[in-house]
């Protein structure tokens, strides 16, 4: 199935829409334990889109952690939306806001070493916290290659 932009997306209520331009530079598990908290869950679900093709519609808030990174929720059903991670060329949105099933599959999956033991996902690629920085470039190209 050939997909085609813009994608869009949205919180439970609908207050808030992600409009997405661009197809994900990757997609990611992460098991660190804030991201347990914050998605109640094992870890969190990231397709990681390039800052000019995401759109936010409607007004969102700053939860989670208060510092240079940025985790954005809808004021009203509070769900978790993105994250603009400082400093990165990229936002972090939760791809279980679209309808694009092949979002939600992680391609890697970082903080395995906080990782819970019965959680299992099937990322090609497993790193103890984050790849090095070297690692990204090849990562994304393989990334393309098997997105088509």
């Amino acid at each position: 199935m050939t997909l085609t932009f813009p994608q869009e997306g949205a919180c439970m209520c609908g207050q808030v829409r992600l409009k997405v331009s661009t197809p994900p530079i990757m997609t990611a598990a992460c098991h660190c334990t804030g991201c347990q908290k914050l998605s109640a869950s094992a870890f969190s679900l990231t397709a990681m889109i390039p800052l000019e093709g995401v759109e936010v519609i409607g007004e969102t808030a700053i939860g989670a952690l208060h510092n240079a990174s940025k985790y954005e929720y809808c004021p009203n059903c509070l769900n978790w939306l993105i994250t603009r991670p400082a400093g990165m060329p990229f936002v972090n949105v939760r791809p279980t806001m679209f309808n694009v099933p092949a979002w939600s599959t992680p391609f890697m999956e970082t903080c395995a070493s906080d990782r819970l033991a019965w959680a299992k996902t099937s990322a090609r690629h497993s790193y103890a916290q984050y790849p090095p920085e070297a690692d990204y470039g090849p990562l994304m190209a393989e990334y393309a290659a098997q997105a088509g």
